[in-house]
């Protein structure tokens, strides 16, 4: 394994231990999971417009949160709304309006985290219901994801190391 592939790893593990922690601190608080949820961790999902490793890192770090929980559905549409939002995030990266950087995380999060709530708590599927539980997941997205992110983005494109390397698109 080279240098590079040696900082990519590190990296990513970093982010997702990062994303781990904080979700358990904001679990704490009981604001990690449930209709309202305002995980601190996803303000990390603006990461991927800086480091390409980010996304691998939320993902593995959203994964190892919610397998604590335990909820198979949790585990699975839970894991995968952050890596489209992760996703999303890097494709974005080039955007001259940096409030942009975190909508994937909260649209795919407010799009597939009612489908979760939905089904651990044995609601009725309607839309109704669905709509209801997007709208307070959607609330608690714009407070971590697009408030907290948003900070996050500022402090870090600010920074000389991160603005040069995103300038250069490199990683090392």
């Amino acid at each position: 394994m080279n240098r590079k592939q040696t900082i990519f790893i590190t990296r990513g593990a970093l982010i997702a231990a990062l994303y781990f922690a904080l979700t358990l601190l904001s679990s704490l608080f009981g604001l990690s999971s449930g209709a309202v949820q305002c995980r601190l961790s996803e303000a990390l999902c603006v990461l991927p417009a800086f480091l390409p490793e980010a996304i691998p890192g939320l993902f593995i770090g959203c994964l190892l949160a919610n397998l604590i929980g335990g909820n198979v559905f949790d585990i699975l549409l839970g894991s995968l709304a952050t890596f489209i939002g992760a996703v999303g995030t890097r494709f974005l990266r080039k955007v001259k309006c940096r409030l942009l950087l975190p909508l994937p995380t909260v649209f795919a999060n407010t799009l597939l985290i009612p489908i979760v709530i939905l089904l651990m708590t044995g609601t009725q599927f309607a839309f109704g219901a669905y709509l209801a539980f997007a709208v307070t997941v959607f609330i608690g997205e714009c407070i971590s994801a697009l408030l907290l992110g948003t900070v996050l983005d500022r402090v870090l494109y600010r920074s000389r190391f991160f603005s040069k390397e995103s300038e250069n698109g490199k990683t090392s």
